[in-house]
């Protein structure tokens, strides 16, 4: 143990847009769930503007984007009907990101403890990982249902680095969205931003402390990076 790096004491990634390409299903899912209701189906480009915030966010900016009001009670329906279908088919187009399986491996072989931080709920989360084989590589797992607000908020963040003990100065988080980069700061966590994943505006520009391509970069890029000032 005398190896393990003093910083960053742990690794959390979001997993929509970072370790997985999630979007074709989310896609996919929504589509369905609108031609259920007799609405017309949206863009692959369209639908990745509208994720980020979790489910009912999304139903509530795909009816915005179709110009029609609902109500939350009518949203919420609307999103428990689009979560049946996305269970179903989590994993038929979703793909890794380059370099997860790697980055994941190398950062558990140094003796560092990693996570995943989503919106997603829970049960479509831990469904993800254990078909990529990622899960028992995960000492902590938590979905935007795990009762603390959602990100951009940085609660899920700071409920992660409770649950394995730590500080999250101690921790570093890696995600692809304003809401990711937002969620790390206000937590006080170093952040990294990955380039392609889902954001509505220029990932350069969010403010991360490191952008990068691929996510096996990030292990040799640590010690470009230092923890936030106390």
């Amino acid at each position: 143990m005398s190896d393990t790096p003093s910083w960053p004491r742990a690794v959390l990634f979001d997993l929509d847009g970072t370790l997985v390409d999630s979007l074709p299903d989310i896609h996919a899912a929504l589509n369905q769930t609108l031609e259920s209701l007799g609405e017309p189906p949206f863009t692959l480009e369209a639908v990745g503007r509208m994720v980020g915030q979790g489910v009912q966010v999304l139903v509530g900016r795909a009816y915005e984007a179709l110009d029609k009001e609902i109500d939350l009670a009518t949203r919420d329906k609307i999103a428990e009907r689009y979560l049946a279908i996305y269970s179903a088919r989590a994993t038929e187009l979703t793909t890794l990101n380059a370099g997860a399986t790697d980055c994941v491996r190398i950062l558990a072989e140094r003796g560092i403890p990693l996570g995943v931080v989503t919106n997603k709920p829970g049960a479509e989360t831990a469904d993800i990982l254990a078909h990529f084989g990622l899960a028992d590589r995960m000492a902590v797992v938590v979905g935007g249902d795990a009762g603390p607000r959602k990100k951009p908020a940085p609660d899920l963040l700071i409920h992660a680095c409770r649950e394995l003990g730590i500080e999250p100065g101690q921790a570093l988080f890696v995600g692809d969205s304003e809401n990711d980069v937002e969620a790390a700061k206000g937590a006080g966590m170093a952040v990294i931003a990955m380039r392609g994943g889902y954001t509505a505006t220029g990932v350069e520009g969010l403010g991360a402390d490191l952008v990068l391509d691929r996510l096996d970069e990030i292990p040799g890029r640590l010690t470009d990076l230092a923890p936030p000032a106390a």
